[in-house]
């Protein structure tokens, strides 16, 4: 997939890696089409930006010849696109490292806002680190991008004041004391920089050299611009001359590494190639706030028991996210899958798929499981690559479990930063029906509102072929099994998929509210339709 890169050096990569641009005019063409992405330039703008207000007569044909050098170098994917009057590149949103950025910023804000600083602190991280020096960096010089260039630095130092903020209220403030001293010396006038600056050294025992910083700042406004500091900072130099216990980190609020995890996602591997296939998935997902993975192994024979528990504690001391291991003998494996996640109240069931998942009947083990699961039963087909691939889609035709699908598919592509993408059907006009795109627009608002996660719709002709055409060169395929899975298993249309090449989660919802929905929610996620 061809990206764009502006979060400093511009840059065009594809598969096979960095492609070379021409000279400065064909790289600042590319800059000012991205810089503009999904919206017409005219050919004056194009010109006036090029030549900083004083065009050649020539221009025109020169913006022709940069135009069709651009469409080579890029390839067939380009992207770019004649439109009167001028031209525009057709970007995803997952082409462009500052819409990546975006995305991540505003979900961050919004875990900022539900009081999860530890989700905000990942998000505004991950944002951040897709930096890669001063935006625009080789185009700097070029007049038509200064505005942008301070624009996006604005917006790059406002994250960065989000990330400190989150940090802080995760009582890492001696942490933050050097970086925010030497981004103040970047940007001495940085009010926002300098409270932060401020709070930290108090909440680290060190008053004076908080009352310092303000001093300091202080003097810097009223000898160079004659005004006075703003009233938070003002005020916050009052707070801590009077030790207001308003300052304190509330230290019931502080993470202790040991309070309890809001949601359990049970991970139940057949053996230890099939613990990896499902890692990949679990281990984005434990990444949310709130999460913890409950792995188990099973095992027939009790001399298998000392390399299954010896493989998961391994296994667990390698993985960053919070996780219990557990390995045991059993005669019904049904009965103690359905024990676990009863018992430790976990709302996702993560299993491998049994090699006749595509049979016409669902095997004995997993139809009891599916039957009594107080959680979503989520079961694995084949090998998933997060670093690659389209994005997860989901077929979506607005079943129950199709809702289910959905709503994990929204969070596995919010944790592992990947386009959503929902598939429907074109219309039939034979038959008088229309294409799915309500339908999909429906779930798109809903994921928008629960997840923070933008959709994209597919469009697929009601066949099997065309729907496994759809979903081809996809990272995952999320979907929902059908309804009448009793008498046909995962259906006949389902069942195309799941012989396909992309690995598939077949998902089965269960009765308990929202398997990985908000926990201010009390309903399914269809809440969001209904409201």
């Amino acid at each position: 997939m061809l990206e764009f890169r502006i979060l400093g050096p511009l840059e065009a990569v594809d598969d096979a890696g960095p492609i070379r641009l021409g000279g400065p005019k064909q790289r600042a063409t590319l800059a000012i089409l991205l810089l503009n992405a999904n919206r017409v330039v005219s050919v004056e703008r194009l010109a006036d930006a090029l030549y900083s207000g004083a065009a050649p007569v020539t221009a025109v044909t020169q913006i022709q010849r940069q135009i069709s050098e651009l469409r080579k170098a890029l390839g067939s994917t380009s992207g770019i696109e004649t439109r009167s009057p001028g031209y525009v590149i057709r970007l995803a949103h997952d082409q462009l490292d500052l819409y990546r950025f975006e995305r991540l910023t505003e979900a961050a804000s919004r875990a900022i806002a539900g009081a999860r600083p530890e989700m905000a602190t990942n998000l505004l991280r991950e944002a951040l680190d897709l930096w890669r020096g001063a935006p625009l960096a080789d185009l700097a010089y070029e007049s038509f991008a200064q505005t942008s260039i301070a624009r996006l630095e604005e917006v790059r130092l406002a994250a960065l004041a989000q990330r400190f903020e989150a940090e802080l209220a995760l009582g890492r403030h001696a942490e933050l004391v050097g970086e925010l001293e030497q981004l103040i010396f970047e940007h001495p006038l940085h009010e926002r920089f300098r409270e932060q600056l401020m709070l930290a050294f108090y909440r680290s025992g060190r008053q004076a050299e908080a009352l310092d910083v303000y001093r300091r700042t202080r003097e810097s406004l009223v000898e160079e611009f004659g005004i006075e500091p703003t009233p938070a900072l003002h005020e916050l130099e009052r707070a801590i001359l009077t030790q207001d216990s308003a300052l304190d980190l509330d230290r019931a609020a502080r993470p202790t590494g040991l309070e309890e995890p809001d949601r359990a996602l049970l991970v139940l591997p057949s053996g230890a190639d099939e613990l990896e296939r499902l890692l990949a998935i679990a281990e984005r997902l434990a990444t949310l706030p709130g999460r913890e993975l409950i792995v188990a192994r099973m095992v027939e024979d009790e001399n298998e028991l000392e390399s299954a528990v010896f493989g998961l504690n391994a296994r667990r001391a390698e993985l960053d996210v919070r996780v219990r291991t557990a390995a045991f003998t059993t005669l019904e494996p049904a009965r103690d899958v359905l024990r676990l996640a009863t018992t430790y109240d976990v709302e996702l069931v993560l299993l491998d798929a049994p090699a006749d998942l595509d049979a016409e009947q669902l095997p004995d083990d997993l139809a009891a499981i599916l039957e009594r699961s107080p959680a979503d039963v989520a079961v694995l087909v084949g090998t998933t690559d997060f670093s690659g691939g389209a994005g997860v889609f989901v077929p979506f035709g607005g079943s129950q479990h199709d809702w289910a699908s959905l709503e994990l598919g929204a969070w596995l592509s919010l944790a592992a930063d990947v386009p959503l993408r929902l598939v429907g059907t074109k219309a039939d006009r034979d038959r008088g029906r229309p294409d799915a795109s309500r339908l999909l627009a429906d779930a798109s608002l809903a994921v928008q509102r629960v997840a923070g996660v933008a959709t994209e719709p597919v469009l697929a002709e009601p066949t099997e072929a065309s729907l496994v055409s759809a979903v081809e060169g996809a990272t995952l395929v999320v979907l929902g099994i059908s309804p009448r899975w009793r008498h046909e298993a995962v259906g006949s249309v389902r069942r195309a998929l799941v012989r396909g090449t992309p690995p598939t989660l077949v998902v089965h919802r269960g009765p308990r509210p929202g398997g990985l929905a908000p926990r201010e929610s009390s309903t399914r996620f269809t809440w969001t339709i209904e409201t």
